[in-house]
């Protein structure tokens, strides 16, 4: 009997090697087709080489291929092998990646050929794959790492980049889109990203018009790329949505954002099944007011709203947007019974919360996003008003405030608004009341709802004012000192002070006039709140914005 023959091979790996039409015996026409399709096929997986790849590697950066495994394990679609005239690889990827069970159209720039830069076949076949996204629904996400236009070619790669901003343009507010910033970009490698939705920048990254040089032959500037167009630079000017401390954190980051989009303008952010009990009582809300609130400050004190915004999305979660970029207001998505919701919420921990320009642009563009892409609006009130001086008034605070109140008048999604403490003046008027167009208006009992804060006590109580004034005059000039006479002036306008809270800075006569809807309790804002937008989005149909587009954004 033979020996029996045993093997090492496991015969269920999924790794034995397949064998291809080209390792077949042959020779003639058909042959060398199969090797040629083999080649077109793998030609664009290798890039610029091996060297470009290490160079790529030392710099510490990834090549685009392997950014593409970051976002999805599964293979990609990848569209448009038209691989330049020249089959040199054309250094722009397009295709369609499955994340998460989701279709999402994607492109990167390969920066191993020709530094990722652009010529016209770049341009159209970027073009293509955008105009693709919008016709089907499905988001973008772009991996920008190019060197810009390609010159060699001319004013080709002028016209691709043009051809590529005027399709991202054209799906805006169709579909959304994350632009990931690898590497230098500047001039079109800088506009074409911010067209987007969001942007991600990492650190040594550059992004700007020009860089350094150009900086220094035209204006005499001596400036590193980092403090020119770096994420430090743009976290805070809201050219980036979100910085990172390198690029496996952006990509990471960017399933985490997509997670809270929905795939176009007609259909809702996805809902997530949760355990979270929505009917819970927090404790942890209360005990946040009480700490914050039993201090010498009293109801001047601080307080940090994300703190709040913790006891009340599904299991503490939420995702900041803009998070460097003015404080005193905070814009964030987050579940709340398992819905995406949009965040709006004033924080007293920076300025008071008061709204000042950057704060009001940042808050119009992330208002202006969830009302184009059906997700609700939920506004954190707690703001003594719009920040005055002649700073602001030199940056445009009245234009920049009109453009947030615009954006508060036009929203069609469901939208509530619960009043934590602080609703004054024309920032309540503004701060998407009943009368622009709230659905729901709560309050906690301790909010205080008045046209003036303190400061109103003079205008009310004019006449007491005035008299104590005079009394104070009247005591010194009996030969009281000037600290006692000071004393008794002080005490009195601390009784009209607590006077004035107590008839006018409360939820009272908010609610007498239907301002306001129902007070609720510290650690029932979670349930309330998930109360009011479940009905509210079981009678909301998602659907592209129609009717008047309005002369200003």
């Amino acid at each position: 009997m033979a020996a029996a023959q045993f093997s090492l091979t496991n015969p269920l790996s999924t790794e034995a090697t397949v064998k291809r039409p080209s390792d077949s015996v042959g020779e003639g026409i058909y042959h060398d087709a199969l090797v040629m399709g083999e080649e077109l096929i793998e030609r664009p997986l290798h890039g610029g080489g091996p060297d470009r790849v290490r160079i790529q590697h030392a710099k510490g950066r990834m090549t685009v291929w392997e950014r593409i495994k970051v976002l999805t394990d599964r293979e990609p679609n990848i569209l448009w092998r038209n691989w330049g005239p020249g089959l040199d690889g054309a250094a722009i990827v397009t295709g369609i990646l499955d994340i998460d069970g989701r279709d999402v159209a994607v492109y990167g720039h390969d920066f191993t050929l020709r530094a990722g830069s652009m010529d016209a076949t770049n341009g159209a076949k970027l073009a293509r794959l955008i105009y693709m996204a919008g016709e089907h629904g499905i988001p973008l996400i772009g991996m920008n790492d190019s060197a810009g236009a390609f010159v060699p070619a001319g004013v080709g790669g002028l016209d691709g980049y043009s051809e590529a901003f005027t399709a991202l343009r054209k799906i805006s507010g169709v579909v959304p889109s994350i632009n990931l910033m690898f590497g230098y970009n500047a001039g079109g490698g800088a506009y074409l990203p911010r067209q987007g939705s969001f942007m991600i920048q990492c650190e040594d990254t550059f992004i700007g018009l020009t860089g350094p040089g150009v900086v220094k032959s035209v204006l005499g500037e001596d400036v590193t790329a980092d403090a020119l167009g770096g994420p430090g630079v743009h976290g805070l000017n809201g050219v980036c949505d979100l910085t990172t401390r390198d690029e496996l954190s952006s990509l990471r980051m960017t399933i985490r954002l997509l997670s809270y989009l929905p795939d176009n303008n007609h259909s809702f952010a996805p809902f997530a099944e949760i355990s979270d009990p929505v009917n819970r009582h927090t404790v942890e809300e209360d005990l946040l007011f009480r700490r914050s609130f039993s201090t010498p400050a009293g109801m001047n004190a601080p307080m940090d709203i994300t703190l709040y915004l913790q006891q009340v999305c599904d299991f503490g979660e939420y995702f900041e947007l803009q998070p460097q970029r003015a404080r005193n207001l905070i814009t964030a998505f987050g579940r709340l019974a398992g819905h995406v919701a949009g965040f709006v919420a004033n924080n007293s921990a920076v300025a008071s919360g008061q709204i000042d320009f950057d704060a009001a642009i940042k808050a119009t563009r992330f208002i202006r996003f969830c009302n184009l892409y059906n997700i609700p609006l939920i506004f954190i009130e707690d703001t003594t008003g719009f920040l005055p001086g002649s700073e602001q008034e030199r940056r445009g605070i009245i234009l920049a405030g009109r453009k947030l109140l615009d954006s508060i008048i036009d929203i069609r999604t469901p939208r509530i608004t619960m009043i934590i403490r602080n609703a004054f003046g024309g920032a309540y008027a503004s701060w998407n009341s009943y009368f622009t167009g709230a659905d729901r208006v709560l309050t906690l009992p301790m909010a205080r709802i008045a046209v003036m804060g303190p400061a109103g006590k003079d205008f009310v109580y004019k006449r007491e004012v005035r008299e104590l004034a005079t009394a104070y005059q009247a005591a010194i000039a009996r030969g009281e000192t000037e600290a006692e006479a000071r004393r008794a002036r002080d005490e009195a306008l601390a009784e009209l002070s607590g006077r004035y809270e107590r008839e006018l800075m409360n939820p009272k006569e908010a609610l007498s006039l239907g301002s306001v809807s129902s007070v609720v309790m510290p650690g029932d804002s979670r349930r309330v709140l998930a109360e009011n937008l479940c009905f509210l989005m079981r009678k909301y149909n998602p659907s592209p914005m129609s009717g008047v587009q309005r002369e200003h954004e």
